[in-house]
């Protein structure tokens, strides 16, 4: 395809012309479509071809990669780190944990994929996601062999905007019953444990939203909407980003943390410094009170 020409590629490979059109016809005849059509004395790729060739670019970039890696050498070109964060997972809370990999010797090329579990644990099958980072481990009934790397757990903060903390009147957790709070949809994690926490404090708050995105529950938040919770290893992020006041905590509600990947055993870079500051630092030093 750089080439041009059957002529020209054969005399870039070695062989003979024969040699590489009998190899393109055969690779035609397997994918099930034309890889070429002919503009004059050149040869033009098809839709097919184009997405051929993206492939296998891709496919010789990391072999090359992986000669360099086996044989001692280093890596040429910044290290990729391709990131699928569950949308529940708050934003601040991504961001403390990929901060590692991007103050790496290396240079790091990110990039970040948000998305339900399901649809991101298909990504990370095909290797189109180096680690998918998550609040929950990989859900039993979805049928893909990756494995769980826990970074860590914490307990959660309760926050609410400053007019809105003034009107609390009763003392934590009491104050909660019947006051206004935003809450994650129904079914994740954080949802179940905070109705059995409220179950267990007789508390019946006043639900006045409901969220997927956790960074659009936080907005409302912040705008006074109704109180709301993030972990706790991020509160000073939270409290300073938002300008909201800490009214509570918890260390019986635990909100944990996962990075899912292919690998049994951590061999991306990146992702192994993700885990180790998660354990090491990140989560050792949460504030759970």
């Amino acid at each position: 395809m750089r080439e041009g020409t059957i002529t020209s590629a054969s005399i870039k490979l070695r062989l003979a012309q024969s040699t590489v059109s009998a190899q393109l016809s055969q690779l035609e005849d397997n994918l099930g479509g034309k890889l070429f059509y002919r503009k004059g004395r050149v040869l033009k790729p098809t839709d097919l071809g184009m997405l051929t060739y993206r492939y296998a670019d891709k496919i010789f970039s990391l072999g090359l990669e992986l000669m360099d890696q086996v044989r001692g050498r280093p890596v040429a070109g910044p290290i990729s780190l391709r990131v699928g964060v569950v949308d529940v997972v708050p934003k601040s809370m991504v961001k403390k944990l990929l901060k590692p990999a991007l103050i790496l010797p290396e240079k790091v090329n990110l990039s970040c994929h948000e998305g339900k579990i399901a649809y991101l644990l298909t990504e990370l099958a095909l290797h189109n996601l180096d680690v998918v980072i998550a609040d929950a481990p990989k859900p039993t009934g979805i049928g893909i062999k990756v494995y769980n790397h826990f970074l860590g757990e914490c307990g959660i903060t309760f926050f609410a905007a400053p007019d809105l903390a003034k009107t609390l009147s009763s003392p934590f957790p009491q104050c909660l019953n019947g006051f206004p709070m935003l809450l994650p949809m129904k079914l994740t994690a954080l949802r179940e444990m905070l109705e059995q926490w409220f179950a267990r404090h007789n508390i019946r708050p006043a639900i006045t939203g409901e969220f997927d995105d956790n960074a659009l529950l936080t907005v409302f938040g912040h705008e006074g909407e109704g109180v709301f919770t993030a972990p706790t290893a991020i509160e000073s992020e939270i409290k300073r980003q938002y300008q909201v006041k800490i009214i509570g905590r918890s260390k019986t509600i635990k909100e944990n943390f996962y990075a899912i990947s292919v690998d049994r055993i951590l061999k991306h870079p990146a992702v192994m410094a993700i885990s180790d500051t998660a354990k090491h630092s990140i989560f050792r030093h949460s504030l759970n009170v």
